[in-house]
């Protein structure tokens, strides 16, 4: 059996950064420091966290006053930021900045009193604060689109004055099927300049697309919670490949391996590369052995800690 690995895969660079920014604080602060929901979504990477001090609460309200609390990489409502001010909390922004940068463009269109379609998926973290990021007291309104069925549903009020932007971390080619309903019905609307899906989410797809042909079986490593590590799997998936999308190394069934000549490996933009190792090391351990796969696209890009952090270091 030949074990396929996708590159690029794993860990991003607004991951990198929201991880830095907890440990960084810990550093500075020391324990505990606090942090809204999971600051990625992985378990992995959420219990080293926590190991080290983090303590990882749903609400502002559960974290005593004058505390330093990070908010996750998934970004937060302007309700949020502003309760963390009013109870002076001492905060560091872990938001991507891909996902701070659909937050400025939901702003400047609420400004505008533009209405907004949102593309993505109900629940999400990232969703809930982008969608609690657009000031309708201008007179727009935002709504949540997540399928070609709600593209073709929707009914705005002035199509002249309508803007959409997504989710950073949807599929590309689902995305660009809803896109396409919306400009046939509304060609007037304003898009965002730059692709607002995250150029990592967009590598890794890639990658998997390119995979998934060549394999019986993907194993892609991920949270159940993951946004983008989902996607990978249903790409797979909808290739024809079988997949299966697991925490770790112990998920993977003795089962899925039967027949398989080869078996793909790749990860979602919140997995740790040591998780990927486990499951080479089991697929190993199963009669695997390791084939790298095509070199991908090499990622070079890094967000820098916020300014208090960075001065800390000099």
């Amino acid at each position: 059996m030949d074990i396929l690995l996708a590159n690029p895969r794993g860990f991003c660079a607004g991951v990198d950064r929201a991880i830095e920014i907890v440990e960084r604080a810990l550093e500075m602060f020391g324990a505990p420091v606090y942090v809204r929901h999971e600051v990625v979504h992985n378990r992995r990477v959420v219990d080293e966290l926590r190991e080290q001090g983090a303590v990882f609460v749903d609400e502002l309200d559960e974290i005593p006053g004058d505390a330093t609390v990070i908010f996750s990489a998934h970004g937060v409502s302007q309700a949020i930021e502003d309760e963390a001010a009013r109870r002076g909390l001492h905060v560091f922004d872990a938001t991507c900045p891909l996902v701070t940068k659909v937050h400025m463009e939901v702003n400047r269109y609420a400004r505008e009193g533009r209405d907004v379609l949102l593309v993505g998926h109900a629940g999400h973290p990232e969703v809930e604060g982008t969608m609690g990021r657009f000031d309708a007291r201008h007179g727009g309104r935002i709504r949540l689109i997540e399928t070609r069925a709600d593209a073709e549903a929707i009914e705005v009020n002035d199509p002249a004055r309508l803007a959409v932007v997504t989710q950073t971390t949807l599929s590309v080619d689902d995305t660009a099927g809803i896109a396409e309903v919306l400009r046939r019905r509304f060609p007037e609307m304003i898009t965002p300049k730059k692709e607002d899906i995250c150029y990592a989410t967009t590598n890794r797809q890639e990658a998997v697309k390119d995979l998934a042909r060549q394999v019986d079986l993907m194993l892609v490593v991920g949270a159940q919670n993951s946004s983008n590590s989902n996607r990978l799997r249903e790409l797979a998936e909808k290739l024809g490949t079988t997949a299966h999308l697991i925490n770790d190394a112990a998920e993977i069934e003795s089962d899925w391996l039967a027949g398989c000549a080869r078996v793909g490996v790749t990860a979602g933009a919140s997995a740790p590369e040591s998780l990927v190792r486990e499951v080479v090391e089991r697929l190993e351990s199963a009669g695997g052995h390791t084939v790298e796969a095509d070199a991908g696209v090499e990622e070079h890009v890094v967000f820098h800690l916020p300014n208090a952090m960075r001065l800390h270091t000099t």
